[in-house]
């Protein structure tokens, strides 16, 4: 299983490729500033790494209802499944963001939310689908 995970945004989506070991390696980030080159860019990474599977990253609310920012993902869900014919798991990515900082030491927090630094998610780069 070769496994992309996805972190989706409006103007940036984040990647990280996830292989049959369950290691995840954070890839550059999808910038382009269009809808249209960052879906280029993605199948260009999709065919070039072989993926077999998409991982994107599901925020939901803390009471399990789905708001604007999941729908807007699972939208995006949708159309990943109908273009590129790839099973597409949504995981659930509550607190994921705050298990990641967590695991970078004190000292060193600022400067990664001062430069953008990419925190790779556990839960949604992994390959380990539950």
């Amino acid at each position: 299983m070769r496994c992309l995970g996805i972190d989706y945004g409006e103007k940036r989506i984040g990647l990280s490729y996830g292989d049959e070991l369950g290691v995840a390696t954070p890839l550059p980030a999808l910038t382009d500033p269009t809808q249209k080159a960052r879906m280029a860019v993605l199948a260009t990474v999709i065919r070039q790494r072989r993926i077999t599977d998409l991982v994107l990253g599901h925020p939901l609310n803390m009471d399990d209802s789905a708001g604007f920012k999941a729908r807007e993902t699972e939208a995006f869900a949708a159309r990943l499944k109908e273009e590129f014919a790839l099973p597409v798991h949504l995981v659930d990515e509550r607190l994921t963001s705050y298990e990641a900082e967590a695991s970078i030491p004190k000292r060193q927090r600022r400067a990664v939310r001062a430069t953008g630094s990419s925190i790779p998610e556990p839960r949604a780069s992994s390959c380990r689908i539950s």
